[in-house]
């Protein structure tokens, strides 16, 4: 007699440079996002060209509370020596991530495929109703997150790291080309602030899709490196296998 049954897989996931810059991102991001508001309270108001015109913000907001920021008291200057710190802390992390990727070939795996392509429509959908691809389809990434990652990597960080530079008085020299791009120092705040909004939104998304295909599954692979997946087979009646 047969029957179908899953079958608990184990596959080497993330390999160790992955696992490392992973976190090491995760915690400059947390600082950078405490850090940047506490450079927000001074001023948290945001505008469109190359001065402040105090009468007329295209947002404005009130301080966020202290046990958000760092330092959790007013300081500006600190708030930017915090900044700036863990700012080029995650620009050489990247780059690092960047020049690992392109030597092994792991950036192919973010590269979307004709196939991926192909399959965009149906991957919104089951995104939309919660349904995540299982069993071998698992062990890649699909069309979504390759195209996040990207996002993030090369849209959203790329700007947040040239309008950074645009703010600093000290790049003026080097940066008067793309400031002027931009529009002036108070457009580039803004567009700093909006790329930080798009960040924060990447983790959240992130977060949530973590935690509903599988926390602990997910944490695992991301701190040890293994994944676990289930396939259905037909076989014999006999124990479950399992392999590792």
């Amino acid at each position: 007699m047969s029957r179908t049954h899953a079958t608990t897989y184990s596959f080497y996931r993330h390999r160790l440079p992955v696992r490392i810059t992973h976190w090491v991102n995760a915690l400059c991001l947390l600082i950078l996002l405490m850090s940047g508001m506490q450079i927000f309270n001074a001023h948290p108001a945001l505008y469109w060209g190359s001065a402040s015109d105090f009468d007329s913000p295209w947002l404005a907001l009130g301080r966020f509370p202290g046990w958000l920021t760092i330092p959790s008291w007013q300081s500006l200057a600190t708030g930017r020596q915090w900044h700036f710190f863990f700012a080029w802390a995650l620009v050489f992390n990247a780059a690092l991530y960047l020049i690992w990727s392109a030597c092994t070939g792991h950036l192919r795996d973010l590269t979307p495929t004709r196939a991926d392509w192909r399959g965009f429509g149906r991957s919104v959908i089951d995104h939309i109703k919660l349904r995540h691809p299982k069993g071998e389809a698992a062990k890649r990434y699909n069309i979504l997150q390759k195209l996040a990652y990207l996002i993030v990597i090369f849209g959203l960080g790329g700007l947040m790291v040239v309008t950074g530079l645009c703010m600093s008085p000290r790049m003026n020299t080097v940066m008067h080309g793309v400031l002027e791009l931009l529009g002036g120092r108070q457009s580039a705040r803004s567009l700093h602030f909006l790329a930080a909004g798009g960040l924060v939104l990447f983790v959240v998304v992130h977060l949530f899709e973590v935690a509903i295909t599988g926390l602990w599954n997910n944490l695992r692979s991301m701190i040890t490196g293994r994944y676990r997946y289930h396939a259905n087979g037909t076989e014999q009646t006999k124990p479950e296998a399992r392999h590792e």
